[in-house]
């Protein structure tokens, strides 16, 4: 079957008008996941922030009970014995200077960045080029950290960062289309409640304004804001 006729066959499952409980609107997502490959299965909330105010941005990270399915590299700034730890915590790429280097030739083979808080000199002369990919480390994330250990750990087993965009969206892969409905479900709450409890100070009104849940090569499910929890 082409792209366009799965496409459209499972545009017939969808009612574009109705909004789903969340656990039925990840069956359909999870049903129409029929690429070749394993698709991302992905929830977007849109918030009522405008993430231009300092006081309205939404972002951090959190733990998915059952991870993301995805095999994340991490990058480590480290020097002496926290290279070596960084290292023996499975660290895909460590260094200093070297990997300074490296960014700056486009060489960027890391999907989390983390450095210990003496190579963050360093690390700010990096920021724009890392700064528009979202890899800047940041204190606040718990990546600008002396826990390297801690902090590649907690990144090679579920852990997915989330920021608002400019519309006020925030979104992330909430596992495989391989994975159960109970573990998508289970991941979808986490990250949800994540992005409720993360509420900025200057969010007025109806804070979860819409939510939709889709795999990579499926259309959209909306979801009903209230069965989020939080």
């Amino acid at each position: 079957m082409s792209h366009n006729k799965r496409l459209a066959a499972a545009y017939t499952t969808v009612d574009l008008n109705k909004s789903y409980a969340l656990s039925e609107a990840i069956a359909l997502a999870k049903s129409n996941a029929k690429a070749k490959f394993d698709e991302t299965i992905e929830l977007t909330m849109n918030l009522g922030i405008d993430p231009r105010h300092a006081d309205q941005m939404v972002r951090g990270l959190v733990g998915l009970p059952n991870g993301t399915g995805k095999t994340l590299r991490v990058g480590v700034f480290a020097r002496g014995a926290k290279a070596d730890e960084a290292r023996a915590a499975g660290a895909d790429v460590v260094g200093a200077e070297d990997l300074g280097e490296k960014i700056q030739a486009g060489e960027i083979d890391f999907d989390r960045c983390i450095a210990t808080p003496d190579m963050m000199a360093l690390v700010g002369r990096l920021g724009k080029i890392l700064g528009p990919r979202g890899l800047m480390p940041n204190p606040r994330l718990g990546t600008v950290t002396m826990d390297v250990k801690g902090a590649i750990t907690a990144a090679k087993a579920g852990q997915v960062e989330f920021r608002a965009e400019k519309a006020g969206i925030v979104h992330a892969g909430i596992g495989k289309a391989s994975f159960t409905e109970e573990k998508l479900l289970e991941n979808a709450k986490a990250f949800a409640d994540a992005i409720i409890k993360a509420r900025p100070t200057g969010a007025k009104g109806n804070y979860v304004q819409k939510a939709a849940v889709s795999s990579s090569m499926g259309p959209g499910v909306r979801v009903d804001v209230a069965t989020l929890g939080g």
